[in-house]
């Protein structure tokens, strides 16, 4: 059994990692396939609201199928519809043609993100112990990887068709390999010898009208943190360059800081929830990334904006990955339909951000619409007590149940 549920949290690994690494593909060739089909930058910007439509689309309909057939199942079956669509927009020629993939695409996508987030909340409550966010961190790796493949790609002088197109069967192939080791059903609190991880004992499983309305306050939660995870992907650079005059290779770096505060801090955020409990996570993170993104707001000079993103991307890191698990947790027999709920909200506030924050720019200076992130982490941190209910991770040696 030890030896299974190793394997099965290694292939978990390997299916975040192919999902940062499909969509990384897509973003690296947006501006080729931009060129080839002739787009503006606002036609672009539009069509790529229907990749996010059908990825909300894909997980609205993988999370009840993977509670339904299994992981082993829905998974492989995501990823290698991913692998296949990865293609379709480079193919391309036309902004209708364009719209098309992107949709289908965004779609598999959607279906291979809640069928392995579903798949990793199965692997942690085996484990007994917080593993949810070293998954999410695989997934920024996912990212590097398809950029520096796509680099070699260019430097060999393959055409984005065809790069796209050698990514994506890569992509079915290693789908397909990894199948074996993931697990076919949801373990039971019998099995595992724990309801959650972190706790010891058993429980019942939450399946009341309030469960459910409790599963929604978590997707609202969702929402409002990874809509400022997608204002700093799209605004940090520009606001180093537009409001404090920094070069353009200098500005770059704000997100990477913001990137690589993210990724270190979801490679921690797993042994302080074992010690600390999900509950504290989720709060203390909220007002580190509330401290940051007021640094970034009001600070006059680019140390302090440095500084400022570098704790929001930290802050923000462990967030996502206790309220997904704390959706999955809270009745195992509906973790993919519960899961496919918080994250697809959580995605639309995602591509919400950019917009929100490019809306407010019309009314105030950039810096200064950084403070609707300021309020939206710290009513996070004042809601982070729901996670003291239900059946969620508590912290090691505690009895009572916490929140993830």
């Amino acid at each position: 059994m030890e030896r299974s549920l190793r394997a099965a949290r290694v292939a978990t690994y390997v299916y975040f990692v192919l999902c940062g690494t499909l969509m990384g593909a897509w973003v690296v060739h947006i501006p080729a396939v931009e060129e080839r089909v002739g787009v503006s930058h606002a036609t672009l910007g539009g069509l790529l609201v229907l990749l996010g439509l059908g990825a909300f689309a894909g997980m609205q309909v993988a999370g009840p199928l993977t509670d339904r057939f299994g992981a082993r199942v829905v998974v492989p079956a995501g990823g290698v519809l991913c692998g296949a669509a990865l293609i379709l927009p480079a193919l391309a020629r036309d902004p209708w043609t364009l719209a098309g993939a992107l949709l289908v695409f965004g779609f598999c996508n959607g279906c291979l993100d809640v069928g392995m987030n579903a798949h990793a909340v199965h692997v942690e409550k085996a484990y007994g112990r917080p593993v949810m966010s070293g998954f999410h961190a695989t997934f920024s790796v996912g990212g590097v990887l398809a950029a520096l493949v796509a680099a070699g790609a260019a430097s060999a002088g393959l055409t984005p068709v065809a790069s796209m197109a050698a990514m994506g069967a890569a992509g079915v192939v290693v789908a397909l390999a990894a199948v074996g080791a993931l697990l076919p059903t949801a373990p039971t609190a019998e099995s595992t010898g724990s309801d959650s991880p972190g706790e010891t004992g058993t429980a019942p499983a939450v399946t009341s009208g309030g469960a459910g309305r409790r599963i929604w306050l978590l997707a609202v939660l969702a929402l409002m943190v990874m809509l400022c995870e997608g204002a700093a992907n799209d605004w940090s650079a520009l606001h180093m360059k537009d409001v404090l005059g920094a070069p353009a290779g200098t500005a770059a770096f704000a997100y990477g800081t913001f990137a690589a505060a993210m990724t270190t801090g979801r490679l921690l955020a797993d042994r302080l929830a074992a010690r600390f409990g999900s509950m504290a996570i989720l709060r203390h993170g909220a007002v580190t990334a509330a401290v940051g993104i007021t640094f970034v707001a009001l600070g006059p000079w680019m140390w302090a904006a440095f500084t400022g993103w570098a704790l929001f991307g930290l802050g923000l890191s462990g967030t996502v990955p206790q309220l997904f698990s704390a959706a999955g947790h809270a009745d195992p027999a509906a973790a993919g339909a519960n899961v496919s709920r918080v994250a697809g909200l959580g995605y639309v506030g995602m591509l919400a951000g950019p917009a929100v924050i490019g809306w407010l720019t019309h009314l105030v200076a950039l810096d200064r619409a950084f403070v609707l992130l300021t309020l939206l982490c710290a009513v996070t941190a004042a809601a982070a007590g729901i996670l003291r209910t239900g059946s969620d991770r508590a912290p090691r040696g505690e009895m009572a149940p916490a929140g993830r």
